[in-house]
Formats: structure tokens, C-alpha cells, sequence
């Protein structure tokens, strides 16, 4: 616990949508706590945005958004660094260039993919990040006709460390794509995925437009049958194979490795555990957001940027709390929004614990995933 003359000092570990949610809510509630965010690069790199790499619609540099005037206008250290490890439950944080000290930690460095299936290195992770993204842009110019395999899967311990709304966007978009240039009696494209309700997490009537809307643009799908192994030409499942020039597949998500140096308690699935306040149980002023962490709740509770917003706002709020001796238990509300947008046109989709609403596809849905990238990242150039 600190007092007035000493300011409280917080640390962030991340350069993602929780982290930098969790700076802005601690910064709207405390001006004097001296906070450190530590993360690689001073960059957000906008990924909803990489679904518009292959078509042309973004580059790089649309998406990659330096965190100089951000972290100055917010008055925050940043200490460039990859975390390695914990000492002294969580007060000092070990990193690739020397230990940071804290009164209050919140771990926020996302989640990554499982890589276990046999011949991963055979597809491409769209979420991995923009590298992934242009790769598929690369190799869709490349390509003068063929197979187009795109599927997703989930950690079998972890039921919510999925993220397939993206595989959804590629799908769609990669269609949209090939017929804007005149080619898509070229190609066929394949969706895969181990269930029968692929995206079911998004709600029964999700499902059913999904897969609608493949049939409709003429993508042949193979579900309900678990993964074998991936070849260089070829997705092989328990229920038959199938021929595959390009294959993007995303799979699981578990906890960071560095995880594994530390004593922290972690879920079934590798993440880290968390209580409906964000706090870490058994820990002192230990916290977690976003991708890092299981959080109670239903088992649709979506891994997406705004999820990773609302536990900030709680994580900030109870951290506070807890430094000045007070009580506290906000929570956050849990809510999946996303629009899964095809270059042109988007579908919004929306679920909370009382209601699943989708509104059909139109371009107005389309300008307003623009517009609202457009506007989130104004608060960070």
C-alpha cells in the first residue's frame, strides 16, 4: 500500500487492446500513479484490420501505430523488453533487460497458438500477426488456380481460448477477392472444421447464416471431423482428406511460455487463471487481461478486443482499490460484438447472456467496422 507522497507504481505488461485499455483506465482514475508499460516494440498493431491485407484494402503501415504520443500524453515509462519471469509474487518482474519493480501488476501479453498438430508449419496463422497476413496476400498473387483450405480449431481443455470470427472474415473476403479479379471459377475453396457448428460460439443463429453464406458463394465445407495432420498439398481429418494449395488455419490458444517460469495458477487450457474481478487467485495485486487469462463465465465468452476492454476497466478500477486498502469487486460485463465483413459488405453479430441478435449483410455494416478502426485507434496515433 502506498501513501499520497508515494505514488503508487503499476505495471503493464503488453502492447495489445488490453494492455493499452488498462493505461487509458488507470490513467482516468489516478493522475499521480507511476506507471510502466513493458512490451517489445511502442506499437499497437491493429489485427482485426490484417482481414484486409490479401484484397489491398490495408497495408502495414495502416496498421501499425506508434505509442510515443500515446504513452507521453498518458505519462507513462515504457520499458522495451520481453518478459522471462516473476520473482517475489509477482513484485518484480523479470525481463530480457533487468527486473522492474511494482506495487501492482497486470498481465496483459495475449495468448498463443497451439502448434501441435502434425505439418502446422504447412499453413499459414492468420492471427500470428500482419507478417501472416501478408503471406497470404503473397501467395493468393501467386497463385494461378488451385485449392483454398481455411479452417480453425480450439484447445480441447479451454473451451473459450478460440478465435474463429477472423477465419470467417478470410473466407468470405478471400471469395470476394477472387471474384473482384476475375478468377474465381479458378479456384475452389474449402472450409474445415472439427464440429458440425463451426462458430456456434456466436450463437445458433450465426451458425445457420454462416453456413448459408458458404453455400451460397459456392464454398464447399468438410466438418465434423477431428484433425490428422496437415501436408504440404493436403488437410488430412479422421472423416477423409482433401487436396489443399493454400492452407490457413487457426488454431487453439493456450498461455505465453513465459508463463512457465513462474509459480501462477493456470487453467486446464495453459492460460491464467482469473476470478470475475481479474484478479489472479492466491496473489497479491496480481491481475490479468485479455487473451492471458480464464475468466468465470459462459463458454461462448469471445477472445476479441472489446471483451479485452471491459476486464481493463474492471482490472483498473479493483486495482486501485485494492492499493489504498479499500474494497472493491467490479466486474466486467460479457458481451460478444463483432461484424464478419467480406471487403464490401458485413454482418453484425451480437450475444449477451440474454440475447443473440445478427443483423444481415449490408455495406453500411462494412463502413462501420471502418469507421469504428478508424476512430479506436485515434486515441492511440
Amino acid at each position: 500500500m502506498t501513501s499520497r507522497s508515494d505514488p503508487a507504481r503499476i505495471t503493464v505488461l503488453g502492447a495489445g487492446f488490453g494492455a493499452l485499455s488498462t493505461v487509458r483506465e488507470l490513467r482516468r482514475r489516478d493522475g499521480t500513479a507511476r506507471i510502466t508499460l513493458v512490451a517489445p516494440r511502442a506499437e499497437l498493431h491493429y489485427l482485426p484490420g490484417i482481414i484486409w491485407i490479401p484484397s489491398g484494402l490495408r497495408t502495414r503501415a495502416d496498421l501499425v501505430v506508434p505509442l510515443d504520443n500515446f504513452l507521453r500524453r498518458m505519462d507513462v515509462d515504457f520499458h522495451a523488453s520481453e518478459v522471462i519471469g516473476l520473482d517475489d509474487g509477482g513484485r518484480t518482474v523479470r525481463t530480457s533487460q533487468g527486473d522492474v519493480t511494482n506495487d501492482a501488476l497486470v498481465i496483459a501479453t495475449g495468448g498463443r497458438f497451439l502448434k501441435k498438430l502434425p505439418g502446422i508449419e504447412h499453413a499459414i496463422t492468420p492471427c500470428e500477426g500482419i507478417a501472416a497476413a501478408e503471406r497470404i496476400r503473397d501467395r493468393l498473387g501467386e497463385m494461378k488456380g488451385g485449392t483454398i483450405a481455411v479452417g480453425f480449431a480450439g484447445n480441447p481443455n479451454e473451451p473459450t481460448a478460440v478465435r474463429g470470427g477472423p477465419m470467417f472474415e478470410f473466407l468470405f473476403g478471400i471469395d470476394e477477392q477472387l471474384k473482384r479479379e476475375g478468377r474465381r471459377d479458378r479456384f475452389e475453396i474449402v472450409f474445415f472444421n472439427p464440429s458440425t457448428e463451426p462458430g456456434n460460439r456466436l450463437g445458433p443463429k450465426a451458425v445457420k447464416h454462416l453456413l448459408g453464406e458458404m453455400a451460397r458463394r459456392g464454398i464447399r465445407t468438410h466438418l465434423g471431423h477431428k484433425l490428422k495432420r496437415f501436408e504440404a498439398d493436403k488437410v488430412v481429418t479422421e472423416g477423409g482428406e482433401f487436396a489443399a494449395d493454400l492452407i490457413l488455419f487457426m488454431p487453439g490458444m493456450t498461455g505465453n511460455a513465459w508463463f512457465d517460469a513462474t509459480d501462477l495458477p493456470r487453467s486446464p487450457g495453459g492460460l491464467l487463471q482469473a476470478d470475475a474481478q481479474c484478479r489472479i487467485p492466491g496473489t497479491e495485486r496480481l491481475y490479468v487481461v485479455g487473451d492471458s487469462g480464464s475468466f468465470p463465465g459462459p463458454d461462448w465468452m469471445p477472445k476479441q478486443a472489446h471483451m479485452a476492454d471491459l476486464q481493463a476497466a474492471a482490472a483498473a478500477e479493483n486495482l486501485l482499490s485494492d492499493l489504498q486498502g479499500k474494497q472493491s469487486s467490479a466486474t466486467f460485463k460479457v458481451e460478444l460484438i463483432c461484424i464478419v465483413d467480406a471487403i464490401d459488405h458485413g454482418t453484425l453479430i451480437w450475444r449477451t447472456p440474454e440475447r443473440n441478435w445478427l443483423l444481415p449483410s449490408t455495406r453500411l455494416l462494412h463502413w462501420a467496422k471502418r469507421g469504428f478502426e478508424w476512430n479506436y485507434l485515434r486515441q492511440y496515433r
